[in-house]
């Protein structure tokens, strides 16, 4: 099976399942293809741990899932050194926690200290975990699906910004539709008489994974788009360039993370649409979800009701294609 072709069947299978939340599904494969990490943020029964779960039975991948709670600890994430008896001795040998799992499932990310939620840093950017001064690797096939409640406060803690820029795209999970919301009650009740790993049956093996991120490397992308898309991120620091309200409203830019973002995620997006070039829609099509996490408003601006999304929006206005 070609690696497109794959990924149209991962689709399917993924929004028969998870009902009614297609930009989800999307953003998901995107990160998939771009080897990144995702931050879905919504209020709680919206479909973000059934996602994860699907897209790891669809791929046969290992599901690492990790409750975050003001008592976790570090090594209750990364692993740790115990004492066991080896061949008539005690030794120290290393425990893997659940970071080494295919996909991590951070649920309620921003409930753990600081401390703890710095312990994912060296996972998501380097693909390693290091314990007691040795380093061990991350299987290849590796991504970390963060939850958050975007409307409940007490007893949590907020992401450091070295954090939120480790993540590849946020993306806002909503209700579903009155129609889709009868089908989810339609769906959940015919899984009452059959497990969903019996349904969800996996479709392709991980290797479809890696052709399709080669495959993505190869889509061409002009001068001018990687120019357009330097302007939008260099216009989240220079606000004051452009007409409008946009100086008002954002204190702290987008960091070049967010452009190296923007080129991946647009390549992903022109190669899930058939195409062999990135043209500004695909830049487009993914801004909000690679932006949004990345603006840091001013008190101003939060206490006007204005949104990451609708300082987004107004860039979009203001930055011609080059």
């Amino acid at each position: 099976m070609e690696p497109l072709e794959a990924f149209h069947k991962i689709r399917e299978t993924m929004e028969r399942s998870v009902l009614g939340q297609p930009k989800v599904v999307h953003a998901l494969l995107i990160a998939l293809l771009t080897n990144g990490n995702v931050l879905l943020e919504g209020v709680p029964g919206t479909a973000k741990t059934r996602s994860i779960k699907t897209l790891a039975n669809t791929l046969d991948a290992d599901l690492g899932r990790i409750q975050f709670t003001p008592d976790l600890l570090p090594s209750d994430i990364t692993g740790t050194e115990i004492y066991r008896e080896v061949e008539g001795r005690h030794t120290l040998v290393f425990e893997p926690g659940p970071i080494f799992n295919n996909f991590i499932l951070a649920d309620e990310i921003n409930r753990a200290p600081t401390k703890v939620q710095s312990a994912l840093l060296e996972a998501m950017e380097e693909r390693q975990v290091t314990v007691a001064g040795k380093t061990y690797p991350l299987p290849g096939l590796f991504m970390v699906l963060a939850t958050q409640n975007p409307i409940e406060h007490e007893g949590t803690f907020p992401l450091p910004e070295a954090q939120t820029d480790r993540f590849i795209m946020k993306v806002p999970v909503g209700y579903p539709m009155d129609d889709a919301e009868i089908e989810v009650i339609r769906l959940v009740r015919s899984e009452e008489l059959v497990a969903l790993n019996s349904v969800v049956n996996p479709l392709s093996d991980q290797n479809a994974v890696f052709e399709a991120r080669k495959a993505v490397h190869d889509i061409y992308i002009s001068e001018n788009v990687e120019r357009y898309i330097v302007s939008l991120v260099t216009s989240t620091r220079h606000p004051e360039r452009y007409d409008g309200d946009l100086k008002e409203w954002i204190e702290i830019g987008a960091s070049p993370r967010a452009g190296i973002a923007l080129d991946k995620c647009a390549r992903a997006n022109a190669w899930l649409s058939g195409r062999t070039f990135v043209d500004p829609d695909d830049v487009r099509a993914v801004v909000y979800e690679v932006l949004r996490h990345r603006l840091m408003l001013t008190y101003e601006a939060v206490a006007e009701g204005i949104t990451p999304d609708d300082a987004v929006c107004e860039l979009l206005k203001q930055v011609p294609v080059a």
